[in-house]
């Protein structure tokens, strides 16, 4: 078990290092340089869809709405996102994405669909139900942890 944990614990340790950077590598581009990473991720948050309200998209981003506000001043500024009131219920905000704010959304999926063809490339079904698994026990880990730590 030994050599087995140091090998799993070697590969999350690298990955927790690297995923951040070389996302940030690979989708902060020319056209995208004026925005970042965690950008990105809230422009993901938002989808292409409907437009979402503004505590919905902290919710599953896991910030306060204050924090999120923050950040979407930046994208409306930029032309990434448009922020209107609600038409049903005023005291609603609803954010949605712009087409700058799209063209971002589909760059980033595409970096996330070539990462998981990466991951999961010559696997077989076995294989890959056995890496689902893996990897919902450690979401899951963190989950757990967080609110743990939150509590």
């Amino acid at each position: 078990m030994g050599n087995t944990y140091d090998t799993f614990n070697e590969i999350l340790v690298q990955l927790f290092n690297d995923i951040t950077d070389i996302e940030a590598q690979a989708i902060i581009t020319e056209e995208f340089k004026d925005i970042s990473n965690n950008d990105f991720h809230i422009i993901e948050a938002i989808g292409c869809e409907e437009p979402q309200s503004m505590s919905s998209v902290a919710h599953r981003l896991n910030v306060t709405v204050g924090t999120l506000t923050i950040a979407i001043n930046n994208l409306v500024k930029k032309g990434y996102v448009n922020r209107v009131r609600s038409e049903k219920d005023r005291r609603v905000v609803l954010i949605s994405l712009l087409e700058k704010g799209q063209n971002a959304f589909y760059h980033h999926k595409n970096f996330h669909d070539e990462m998981v063809k990466a991951t999961v490339e010559g696997l077989t079904d076995e294989n890959r139900q056995v890496l689902v698994t893996a990897l919902s026990n450690l979401s899951n880990f963190f989950k757990n942890y967080m609110n743990r730590t939150n509590s």
